[in-house]
């Protein structure tokens, strides 16, 4: 059956941007670019292996990972649909080097950071994958120039990821909550699926790379062990963990309970980036009621000082991210 008043991703913003009459529609517009980029690179996720899109492209990407034929569709479709949306100044995308400048006649006021697909390395193996992105306004009236892509996150004025898993669903923020849409695939349209999403409290899973526990530090093992083996009889959490960010950090949103990407020994700075994959994402957790930090500070107070930065991240329910950092603050 056909819901004849079904509430489209476009028409909740519409809806939102009615709110506030100094509202340009400019966000709307952007945000729909993103939409069609997101449908276009789920399609082909869909399709990678018939069309025989699955294997390496050959190339190395700015973090020397060596790029998935998938990711290079991705990323173009992204660049291709942001920079013909008229509303973006600068791309800050994961598979390249530099920022990406928008030609002057096609410039916006909006800087999209975006990781196109997060977790290809699971690609082959049909485990579910994402889309990952942040968007902030140009902090000048000048020329726009690279300096002007480090932005905290904090002053991000939207976020969102996709996840191509067993259906195609982005979550988004616009500073006002947090709402997931559903790709209803007999209309090509995402319809709002989970209204007001918020993060439980405290959950019962914890998500960490445990193969890597030799590399980490005494704070974090004190902390794995705590949840593992819990004192006055509580029940200890379950193990999660795909390997895929958005798979990952979905599930903790859904379902509460800690991710953590620790600095550690083999990776001192930590592993993921900044700028498009622990901000949006923190952005996102901490609309919903959660918390993130990297050990010291909250993830979206961190002034970035490059684009390709990275970031320790431990992220989640409230409760559990704060009972992590009495482990890393006594």
């Amino acid at each position: 059956m056909v819901d004849s008043n079904c509430m489209t991703l476009t028409r909740f913003v519409l809806n939102e941007q009615r709110s506030h009459p100094e509202a340009s529609g400019d966000l709307t517009q952007l945000l729909n670019a993103l939409m069609t980029a997101i449908k276009a690179v789920s399609t082909a996720v869909r399709k990678a292996g018939i069309a025989k899109l699955y294997g390496i492209s050959g190339v190395t990407n700015v973090q020397g990972e060596t790029q998935q034929k998938l990711d290079v569709i991705a990323n173009e479709l992204f660049i291709n649909m942001l920079k013909s949306s008229f509303q973006t100044c600068l791309l800050v995308s994961e598979e390249n080097d530099t920022v990406i400048e928008v030609e002057t006649e096609q410039q916006g006021k909006y800087i999209v950071y975006f990781d196109p697909l997060d977790g290809s390395s699971n690609i082959e193996c049909l485990v579910s994958i994402g889309s990952i992105f942040g968007i902030a306004k140009k902090p000048t009236d000048g020329p726009i120039m690279q300096k002007d892509a480090l932005i905290p996150g904090r002053d991000f004025v939207a976020a969102g990821y996709a996840l191509y898993g067993s259906a195609t669903m982005v979550v988004l923020s616009t500073g006002n909550g947090v709402n997931g849409f559903t790709l209803d695939p007999s209309i090509g349209e995402f319809v709002l699926t989970d209204r007001n999403i918020k993060i439980k409290p405290r959950g019962k899973i914890y998500s960490i790379n445990e193969g890597y526990y030799k590399y980490f530090d005494q704070e974090t093992k004190d902390y794995v062990e705590s949840v593992k083996n819990p004192k006055d009889g509580k029940s200890p959490y379950g193990a999660r963990y795909v390997g895929s960010m958005v798979s990952d950090m979905h599930r903790t949103l859904v379902y509460g309970g800690i991710f953590m990407y620790p600095a550690n020994s083999k990776s001192p700075e930590g592993k993921l980036r900044l700028m498009y994959e622990c901000n949006p994402m923190a952005f996102i957790v901490s609309q919903a009621g959660g918390m993130a930090t990297n050990g010291k500070i909250d993830i979206l107070d961190i002034v970035p000082k490059t684009i390709h930065e990275r970031a320790p991240i431990v992220i989640g329910s409230p409760e559990d991210v704060k009972e992590y950092l009495t482990f890393v603050k006594h």
